[in-house]
């Protein structure tokens, strides 16, 4: 796969390593494999939307926990860059009832050369919150709504309404497959900076707000491949209902490894696609990182 121009590594409390887009990627979306329990840093709707797999009320276990990442990359001399990532992931589960939280935010400065002043190159704030009603075995219905602020991309918001049905082909401990279907309801404000720039360029106009009307497909899978080894990947497609050229297509896999009873270390990469991005912003965005996650139960 081929990356964008600009590149900021991150690294946890032991490595980390992020890219990101051109000077106006897409944000590193905040999305939803458990996004901020998996290493990413990515949580706003975008990539895994998984909720708890729903399990016959004799084997339910009602649950809460909150999830803790950080990590950071500091290099000085002749490169010099900084780079720092933070999310929080809170879960709660009671019957058939399930509501999560998440937030995330991402932010990095780096210097062209010795001499010259920093930059900032990465700055997203994200955050998404989500509840599951659990119908029947293998059946969930759920609304999802995320909002996501990110400077390079020229939002000064983006909200997206999800509700939609689940479905689990594969529902067993530790191994799950699953689809979803939906509507997703996307409301962009864009940033009068970004659409000044863009008018002095000849690359505009470009409207002040813009709300578009989707069709929302996810398939999901994931698989506790030893006790401390799991796996897990998504992939999601947005299609406009209004205007076929407007499409997105998001791609997640996460590899985590348990250290101890709480700390676990979680390696993803994320791929995002857009058909028909803003002027100036580039269609394809490859994140990758490297995290230390702390669990608290």
């Amino acid at each position: 796969m081929v990356m964008n121009q600009n590149t900021i590594l991150a690294g946890s409390f032991l490595a980390a390593a992020l890219v990101s887009g051109g000077a106006h990627a897409q944000p590193a979306p905040l999305s939803n494999q458990a996004p901020a329990s998996a290493g990413r840093t990515d949580v706003a709707k975008e990539g895994f939307q998984a909720p708890s797999a729903p399990v016959p009320p004799e084997a339910s276990k009602d649950a809460s926990t909150l999830k803790l990442t950080l990590g950071g990359f500091l290099s000085q001399g002749n490169s010099r860059n900084l780079a720092l990532t933070g999310a929080t992931d809170y879960f709660l589960r009671r019957s058939s009832n399930q509501f999560s939280a998440l937030a995330a935010v991402n932010y990095g400065r780096s210097a062209p050369a010795t001499g010259e002043p920093y930059v900032t190159t990465v700055e997203n704030y994200q955050a998404r919150v989500r509840y599951d009603r659990f119908l029947a075995a293998g059946v969930a219905a759920f609304f999802s709504v995320s909002a996501r602020r990110d400077r390079f991309q020229g939002l000064d918001l983006r909200l997206n309404l999800d509700p939609g049905v689940a479905y689990y082909f594969i529902d067993e401990k530790g191994h799950r497959l699953w689809a979803e279907l939906g509507y997703d309801l996307q409301y962009d404000l864009r940033d009068q900076d970004f659409i000044d720039v863009a008018a002095a360029t000849g690359a505009g106009p470009i409207e002040e707000s813009e709300v578009r009307h989707n069709v929302r497909v996810f398939a999901g899978y994931e698989n506790q491949l030893t006790d401390s080894l799991k796996f897990g990947a998504g992939l999601e497609y947005l299609q406009n209902v209004q205007a076929a050229e407007n499409a997105r297509l998001n791609a997640d896999a996460a590899l985590t490894a348990q250290l101890d009873q709480d700390f676990s270390v979680a390696t993803t990469v994320s791929v995002k696609y857009d058909n028909n991005p803003l002027p100036g912003v580039e269609d394809t965005d490859v994140i990758m990182a490297l995290n230390v996650v702390y669990t608290m139960n």
